[in-house]
């Protein structure tokens, strides 16, 4: 008797988590429908990327990031002196970030906020954002050039040039959305598949699925892609601010 319960009990796991499983699909089904309205895609799944994918990534990071030290290292050098000259504080922001499977990292930034700001709060949860903003802080975050000091963080191996979005510790429920998708499973990005499709003009549910669905999706053709139409988002300026609609 005992047995028969504990398979019906077991039955009962197997048809609760099935369904489980079927919402879960349902609802990547129309997000996806959603961000890529007319669009075949995979849905978020449990990948692992080839050992060759993951040594040539690596390097890619490397050498990239070293030659965007040097390479940039004039407009690093006029970023600097510009937040500086415009606003008392350090010139760099460090923040601890999420990192891969959970670890956590000092992400460095140029400062575009004054000292005074609250601490680890989203830009976009801000009610008057502009209040806080540094003299020249707008325009480095238009531009994305407060991200640059990040390559030093990639170039350590907390950040990759292409990943996950780069998340703060209190977006816990952020993180808790991405892990069913695996997108703690790897290292985040400087850029990445949610930066590219909405940037902060999309939903946590949505950024959650756009970062599951770069990792069921990795290659090296597809972070070209995602690197590609990065530099056209950049110039374009779209996504950066929610409240302004860009």
């Amino acid at each position: 008797m005992e047995d028969v319960l504990d398979n019906e009990i077991g039955m009962d796991e197997v048809f609760a988590d099935g369904e489980e499983r079927t919402r879960e699909s349902n609802e990547w089904e129309r997000l996806a429908a959603r961000l890529h309205p007319g669009v075949s895609v995979r849905l978020p799944l449990s990948r692992i990327p080839s050992r060759f994918y993951a040594h040539a990534k690596r390097a890619f990071d490397i050498v990239f990031s070293a030659m965007g030290l040097v390479i940039l290292s004039p407009v690093l050098a006029a970023c600097a002196v510009a937040v500086k000259a415009t606003s008392p504080g350090p010139v760099f922001f460090k923040q601890e970030r999420w990192g891969r499977a959970g670890d956590r990292f000092e992400c460095w930034k140029f400062r575009t906020m004054l000292v005074e700001t609250p601490p680890d709060m989203p830009a976009q949860d801000f009610a008057d954002k502009a209040a806080f903003m540094t003299p020249v802080g707008d325009f480095l975050r238009r531009w994305s050039l407060d991200e640059l000091p990040q390559l030093a963080n990639i170039l350590r191996g907390d950040m990759s040039i292409i990943g996950p979005r780069l998340v703060i510790i209190r977006e816990r429920r952020l993180i808790d959305l991405r892990i069913p998708l695996n997108a703690e499973a790897v290292r985040p990005g400087l850029t990445g598949w949610a930066q590219i499709n909405g940037r902060n003009l999309v939903s946590d549910e949505e950024k959650a699925f756009l970062d599951g669905e770069y990792v069921a999706n990795m290659s090296l053709a597809f972070d070209a892609r995602v690197f590609f139409r990065t530099l056209a988002v950049v110039a374009s300026r779209r996504g950066v601010d929610r409240e302004r609609g860009n």
